[in-house]
């Protein structure tokens, strides 16, 4: 099995021979002092991976949601909540945009699914509607939608369920009737691509789609994407409700890898490895690269020692979590923190690097 050769060490995720070298550009967060962090000065490095690690209670999220992300939105006339305390930031000119890529549903209805999402369910209503059936019916790409009107299933407006409320419990979901689940109305379905219609083509997982639509260029550049983020055993029609937090994340993770604008965008993700499997933290690690050298920068809170050893700058916080906490303990690249003995997390990483 795949976890079987990962434990047995016959694949790994490798500590890279090089890393990134630290440019100019860089963020610099002058006199945090939000909830327990001590006044700190803070400097992150933009084009490459940042990891900020340290014990449960050490400042992280408060130094990266609540002053990093809150201050830059508040700079950018984006952000009306509460910032954290600091003094300044500087450098917020060099990044065009900064995006929280958190855990978050990408949607809150079952007509939200993740090619919607990635923007590739328009290059698959215009198969359909390029069919010979399409045409001589005059079904046009908006009759392959299931959001607006027109082919979609009016009884259940294009959700495939029908919700019936019950006066003293839950409300309780149903298949519709009229469309059976499929979202289109009968004639919609007669029009076929290669022998299937919409709503079978909407069964179909990631990885059978890209066989599917390998004639499709403009399609299967979007959604490879969701395989290379280890999603490939999603259903392209798949409810958004349905999908854990993990999952929402690696959705919206390969939006925005499908988008390739080469624009200085700085992500921070909060411990996006939680709950992954070996391989699919590889994924992860991969699709982070491809990020970077898509022009971005990425700020990672993360406990996992295999994407730490990865990072080309740690920020190690702590030492300790509540009032024994919020100092920087050491600033470096994972081999240096390894050497610092004042870091709990050094002290796990110097057994994990492989020299």
């Amino acid at each position: 099995s795949l976890t079987a050769k990962y434990l047995r060490g016959d694949v790994e995720i490798k500590t890279p021979n090089k890393r990134r070298e630290i440019g100019s550009g860089k963020l610099e967060i002058v006199g945090a002092r939000e909830h327990n962090l001590k006044n700190i000065d803070v400097e992150i490095p933009l084009d490459m991976l940042v990891c900020v690690t340290g014990v449960s209670g050490s400042g992280k999220s408060t130094l990266i949601h609540d002053i990093i992300y809150a201050g830059l939105k508040k700079k950018r006339g984006e952000w009306k909540d509460h910032v954290g305390l600091f003094k300044e930031i500087n450098g917020a000119k060099l990044i065009d945009d900064v995006i929280l890529v958190d855990q978050s549903p990408i949607g809150r209805t079952p007509r939200s699914n993740p090619v919607t999402y990635i923007k590739a369910y328009d290059a698959i209503r215009e198969v359909f509607a390029s069919t010979n059936m399409a045409k001589a019916k005059g079904f046009t790409t908006s009759h392959f939608s299931f959001n607006v009107p027109g082919g979609r299933c009016e009884t259940c407006q294009g959700s495939g369920t029908v919700t019936v409320e019950m006066q003293f419990l839950a409300d309780v979901e149903l298949t519709c009737e009229d469309c059976r689940g499929t979202r289109f109305k009968a004639e919609i379905l007669d029009a076929r691509y290669k022998g299937k219609n919409i709503a079978e083509v909407l069964q179909m997982t990631v990885r059978e789609a890209i066989f599917f639509f390998k004639d499709v260029s403009k399609l299967i550049n979007k959604i490879k994407v969701l395989d290379e983020v280890g999603l490939g055993y999603l259903r392209l029609g798949q409810s958004a409700t349905t999908l854990s937090g993990g999952e929402a994340q690696r959705v919206k993770l390969a939006a925005h890898l499908a988008q390739k604008t080469k624009s200085k965008t700085l992500f921070i993700f909060d411990e996006p490895t939680t709950g992954l499997h070996f391989d699919d933290i590889n994924k992860l690690l991969a699709a982070f690269r491809a990020l970077i050298e898509n022009g971005g920068s990425l700020l990672v809170i993360e406990h996992n020692l295999d994407v730490i050893k990865m990072a080309d700058y740690v920020i190690d916080l702590g030492p300790d979590g509540g009032i024994g906490g919020g100092f920087i303990v050491a600033t470096g690249t994972p081999e240096e923190i390894a050497k610092n003995k004042k870091s709990y997390t050094g002290a796990y990483l110097k057994d994990y690097i492989k020299n």
